[in-house]
């Protein structure tokens, strides 16, 4: 097809496709993105209903926060599978002609803006997540004061914001989102990249995420250890702790996910954004690496699908047969250790308490000898 003047003013980045090496003239087929796109959706949709009835249970408790966090996490999932599914869908089912399909390059804007938006809010939200669960267990008291849910859905309304912000920037400065090599997806100018603002854009992004999961990481690894010196320190009064140790877990499945998932495309973006019209970067490299980021979105849900307390509690079970090990039977979990600890000593050095020790002194008089005795 050839491309006169205004079709290539139109469509910014397309009259360069017909040169580059991952461009092919071959009908691609609709159904695997259409069974990628069910696929998340279904997975998404199950998480959602599984947290949201945890949250319908734990609404008044320390763990409600963290489960609010999560449902919004999956929920930006299920909505970037569905709109950003949708829209692949319909380019793939229109053979990837933007020329025919989106003429005045309206399409390419919205799919560019929706890549940028689903694909920065996770990561700030498991950015945001580590940092919850890091003040829950380092600082119970002033996480059960100010971590209210009130307070959870502002954090989540202005992380939604800041990341509409960052994918409206192009939109804003009147830079159009192009259309990339592959004609299957929009998104920042990645090709023949010379001016300022393109870089600026790519390295937004790509700080933006790779400090989220820098953010995680360093979290996660004091949540940790802060768990184990506690369990080391408290090792009678163990109620109360698997739901900590069942949030760590699926906080470092999450950031492992992410991890693996995002950082290729996240690197390649900062590596274009750094060396611009000189990157090595190829389109298949850019390509391979988005198709290993959208896998995150499929993956996040069954984090906690499948490493829920009483998945695990028959995960341990099975394994301990297997091993021959007794099979332990893990404790309920009501409130944090640090302050069942922290209630424990309050009641013991209450006045009342110690009036009440004093009348049941006075009331047995073998407790003298059995005290002097012990």
């Amino acid at each position: 097809m050839l491309l006169n003047s205004s079709d290539r003013r139109t469509l910014p980045g397309i009259e360069s496709l017909s040169n580059v090496t991952c461009h092919t003239e071959q009908k691609v087929s609709v159904i695997f993105p259409l069974i990628f796109m069910t696929v998340g959706i279904t997975s998404n949709s199950l998480a959602t209903a599984i947290l949201m009835k945890a949250y319908q249970r734990f609404r008044k408790k320390s763990k409600a926060s963290f489960l609010l966090f999560a449902s919004s996490l999956v929920i930006t999932d299920l909505f970037g599978h569905l709109i950003n599914g949708t829209i692949a869908v319909f380019v793939y089912a229109s053979n990837r002609d933007w020329i025919r399909i989106d003429h005045s390059n309206i399409l390419c804007s919205i799919f560019g803006l929706c890549m940028v938006f689903f694909g920065l809010c996770p990561l700030l939200l498991g950015g945001v997540m580590a940092v919850e669960r890091c003040i829950g267990v380092t600082k119970p008291i002033f996480h059960s004061t100010k971590m209210t849910s009130k307070h959870v859905k502002i954090i989540l309304v202005m992380v939604g914001l800041f990341a509409l912000f960052i994918a409206s920037l192009p939109i804003l400065s009147l830079r159009t989102y192009e259309v990339q090599a592959s004609r299957t997806w929009c998104f920042y100018k990645t090709e023949q990249v010379k001016e300022w603002s393109d870089r600026c854009y790519l390295l937004l992004f790509s700080s933006l995420g790779l400090l989220s999961l820098f953010i995680s990481f360093l979290c996660n690894a004091v949540t940790g250890i802060t768990l184990i010196r506690v369990k080391r320190k408290n090792k009678q009064n163990r109620q109360g702790r698997s739901h900590h140790f069942e949030m760590i877990i699926q906080l470092l499945a999450i950031m492992c996910v992410s991890c693996i998932c995002w950082t290729p495309f996240l690197v390649t973006m900062a590596n274009i954004g750094i060396y611009g019209n000189e990157s090595l970067e190829t389109c298949k490299t850019i390509l391979y690496s988005l198709r290993m980021a959208t896998w995150n979105q499929i993956l996040d849900p069954w984090v906690y699908i499948l490493l829920r307390k009483a998945v695990l509690k028959k995960l341990y079970g099975i394994a301990a047969r297997c091993c021959g090990l007794e099979v332990i039977t893990l404790p309920s979990w009501e409130l944090s250790s640090i302050k069942n600890s922290l209630k424990v000593s309050a009641i013991s050095e209450s006045p009342i308490s110690s009036n009440r020790k004093k009348t049941k002194l006075k009331k047995s008089p073998s407790a003298d000898t059995n005290m002097e005795l012990k």
